[in-house]
Formats: structure tokens, sequence, C-alpha cells
């Protein structure tokens, strides 16, 4: 097999935390040109996002504080996806929970890495069509501090290239899900 196509060998795999989201280890690998070293890796069971569009053809976010970032972020719904739950059943979950709407028609968009660099979660994505407000209030978790946002595909599009925050997951969706929007 020629350089470069070979993978590593893992030497010694430490767990140095595990946590409620997710995991973070610490790696000993042997590279195929021999060399050794450590990588750093969070491991995350993944998570589903939502690309909600009300038939008035608005989009619905959520305006969230992100203890990370020290601030509040615009991003589309999107939550963990729970261990043996389809992605599917997260984000209609997770819709309802964050912004009060369920969706009754869903196409997936595709799915994507977030971090590959240090993290192995990976997103699903899904559009949600034909919302319909739910009569009972919305049931965010706790430690959730949301506000919901309707934009127009076109002025969300101007946010993104405006560099107004938002977050990585929220851009790609916009951008998969952008042939049914517009």
């Amino acid at each position: 097999m020629p350089l470069g196509r070979e993978l590593p060998q893992l030497l010694k795999q430490r767990l140095f935390y595990k946590g409620r989201k997710f995991d973070f280890e610490v790696n000993r690998l042997r590279l195929p040109n021999k060399a050794e070293g450590e990588w750093e890796c969070i491991r995350h069971p993944g998570g589903a996002l939502a690309v909600p569009m009300t038939p008035e053809g608005k989009l619905v976010l959520v305006r969230q504080y992100r203890f990370a970032v020290q601030g509040r972020i615009l991003e589309f719904p999107a939550g963990t996806v729970e261990y043996n739950e389809d992605p599917l059943e997260t984000v209609q979950r997770e819709i309802e929970e964050e912004t009060g709407y369920s969706a009754q028609k869903w196409h997936k968009l595709g799915e994507f890495f977030l971090a590959p660099g240090y993290s192995d979660e990976i997103i699903y994505a899904f559009l949600a069509q034909d919302l319909q407000k739910l009569e009972t209030p919305q049931n965010q978790d706790e430690d959730e501090d949301i506000e919901t946002v309707f934009l127009t595909p076109e002025e969300l599009e101007k946010a993104i290239l405006q560099g107004e925050l938002l977050d990585a997951k929220s851009i790609s969706s916009f951008f998969l899900a952008r042939p049914f929007l517009m």
C-alpha cells in the first residue's frame, strides 16, 4: 500500500473526561511513516438540525446564549442525538421544544462533520416544512435561553454575508436547503 494511504496505528487510547454531551480522549498513534504522536479528540453522538420554513416562506431560527462564545448567536433549532435515537426523531423533538412549532413534511438535506480536526460529531440536517404552531407552550430545557426569530431566506443570506453571529452548522444547512427555499 503506498505511503499516505495506510491508516495510523492506534497505540494507546485514554479517556480524559466523560461528560453529559461528549467525551474527551487522547490517542497515541504511529503514522505510516513511523512517526508517533498524540491526538486529542472529542467524541460526540452527533446532532440533528432543522431548517424550518413557515407556509409564508419565513425561516424559523433561535437566538440562543452560548457559554463558549459568551454571547447569543443565531442558529437553526438543533439537538444532540440520544443513544439509539434516529436523527429525525431528535430534530422533531428539538423543533417543538425550541420553537413551539411542529412540521408535517420533512426532507433530509444531508449530513456533514462539524469540526473533523478535533471532533467526530456529525450533523444530520433536515428541511422542515408545513409548520404548525403548537397549542401547548414551548418545553425548553432548563438551561436554555432562547428567543425565536423569523427571517426570509434573503434576510438570512444577507445576515450571513454581513458576518452576523451564526454558527457553522446553521450556515452550512442553510446553503444545503437554499435550492428548496428560493
